[in-house]
């Protein structure tokens, strides 16, 4: 039976971490969540799990010798956002990681898992992306993401941290009660479920002319639930005074176009699409190499069927329109 430890997850409000939290605490551990409910939600703290609101940037009030580790979910996340609002980036994704990390020091906790992003690599030069990629990120938002890994891997280099930056592809799917909830909501699957309610019209296809099967982007989606997992194999893994990088994705691709037709299939409903001019910044293709997660943390995405990711976000869009 392994060891109960304690663990604090930053942003545990959010999707992905209250997915981790969710996993955490199914494994015997003692979890604390941190987060200042200005993205989050606090139903999204799952049952069992030791809530303080508050923000990243005041942890050392509340960290102490008594954790074993921290996992750091907390951060804002909106491309356009970063492009018109830079500051608001670097204030809270950096500066909020350079608190942490300090009241980590101060407490001696030495065992970190970051949530970082595929954001950081840019325009691929190929495919798929390997963590040895040019890292070259087209927006404040990748940007402040990859300044907090370098600030990691110095942290590890000096002081001893224990620390692995997962940078994560197209998350999506729900687990149970935890799902996506973003205001304003920006990512494909929940914006096609949408659709689906009747809550927006149409979904707008932003480009049909790129060098793809359909001329749509295609993009590699992870099932929330396979990337919790990664995070609680990370922990294990994490080796003092190093920094360790795994992409996180299932290797393989969908169109906007094939998610749309899977929406469709699995919701029953039919799915207007509106064409859109291509977006600024939007490569043709972004699939993941996860090779070295596989390799270092033994993780293999089991949830990796399209089809199964977009009932799972469904039955979770059903679950809160019922609730509303």
């Amino acid at each position: 039976m392994k060891q109960q430890q304690k663990y604090l997850v930053t942003g545990g409000a959010g999707y992905v971490g209250s997915v981790v939290a969710a996993h955490l605490l199914e494994a015997g551990h003692e979890v604390t969540v941190l987060d200042d409910l200005s993205t989050g939600f606090r139903e999204g703290v799952p049952a069992g799990a030791t809530f303080i609101e508050g923000r990243v940037q005041n942890a050392d009030r509340w960290l102490d010798s008594s954790y074993d580790g921290v996992l750091h979910f907390a951060a804002f996340s909106q491309v356009g956002e970063s492009v018109v609002d830079p500051e608001k980036y670097w204030t809270n994704n950096v500066g909020g990681t350079m608190a942490l990390l300090a009241a980590m020091r101060g407490a001696g906790v030495r065992k970190l898992v970051f949530s970082s992003t595929a954001a950081t690599y840019g325009e691929p030069v190929s495919t798929p992306i390997t963590e040895a990629a040019p890292t070259a990120p087209t927006n404040p938002y990748g940007a402040s993401k990859l300044a907090v890994d370098h600030m990691i891997s110095g942290e590890s280099a000096a002081h001893g941290l224990a620390a692995v930056s997962l940078r994560y592809f197209n998350v999506a799917g729900a687990y149970g009660a935890y799902g996506e909830r973003h205001a304003p909501e920006s990512h494909l699957i929940p914006l096609v479920l949408q659709v689906a309610q009747g809550r927006r019209e149409s979904i707008a296809v932003y480009g049909d002319d790129y060098p793809t099967p359909d001329g749509t982007c295609v993009r590699d989606y992870i099932h929330v639930a396979d990337l919790a997992e990664a995070h609680l194999l990370a922990l294990g893994a994490a080796e003092p005074g190093a920094h360790l990088t795994c992409n996180l994705g299932n290797g393989n691709g969908f169109s906007v176009r094939e998610v749309v037709e899977t929406v469709r299939k699995v919701t029953g409903h039919p799915i207007p699409e509106t064409p859109a001019p291509r977006r600024a910044g939007d490569p043709a293709v972004l699939v993941a190499s996860a090779d070295a997660a596989r390799e270092k943390l033994g993780w293999k995405p089991s949830r990796a069927d399209l089809a199964g990711i977009v009932a799972d976000a469904w039955a979770f869009a059903r679950r809160e329109e019922q609730d509303v």
